[in-house]
């Protein structure tokens, strides 16, 4: 069952707000057998422009979903937000999934982030992520990436063992980093 955690920048979450956005997520759960509770992190923004942006987050035990989407009207992004999601999950339904279950693995992509508050260093570090690696070949790799919207995807390689980096080139062909351990 999903659970919604719904923010509001620069405007107040109604009633009316929050309710159409558990409708049109609710429509999502159709696609996933849920044995817990999973939260949807929705933050709604209004900027002075009066566009509005929604943005989702979604931590599935196998897979992260994300989506935001700026409109001038706040229904219109919710409701490209949720189209968003639905056309990433039909394509992990079809592609990743059928590849999972056919190497039998159930948890096939974890991206768990915990981000950390640290004091600018001689670098300026500003952002730390942890991620949970979980075996799986460079195809499925790149489609996780790609899902998420990021240039690169670190995971461990399914045949080797190995921590390896799907990247995507400047070229929009794609690159693979293996490491030797």
């Amino acid at each position: 069952m999903l659970k919604y955690n719904v923010r509001g920048e620069n405007i107040e979450v109604t009633d009316a707000l929050r309710s159409y956005v558990e409708k049109r997520l609710n429509k999502l759960e159709k696609y996933f057998e849920l044995s817990q509770d999973v939260i949807a992190h929705v933050n709604l923004k209004v900027y002075r422009d009066h566009s509005a942006k929604v943005e989702v987050t979604i931590p599935l035990p196998y897979l992260v979903l994300r989506a935001e989407e700026t409109t001038d009207d706040m229904y219109r992004s919710i409701d490209f937000v949720s189209e968003k999601l639905e056309r990433q999950i039909k394509k992990y339904k079809t592609r990743v999934n059928r590849k999972s279950r056919e190497k039998g693995l159930h948890d096939f992509f974890v991206e768990a982030p915990e981000e950390e508050e640290k004091k600018p260093a001689k670098f300026d570090i500003v952002r730390n992520k942890r991620v949970s690696l979980k075996p799986m070949d460079p195809e499925e790799a790149i489609l996780q990436m790609d899902m998420l919207g990021h240039d690169f995807f670190v995971f461990q390689d399914a045949e080797t063992n190995g921590t390896s980096v799907v990247y995507r080139r400047n070229d929009g062909r794609y690159g693979l980093i293996e490491t030797n351990e």
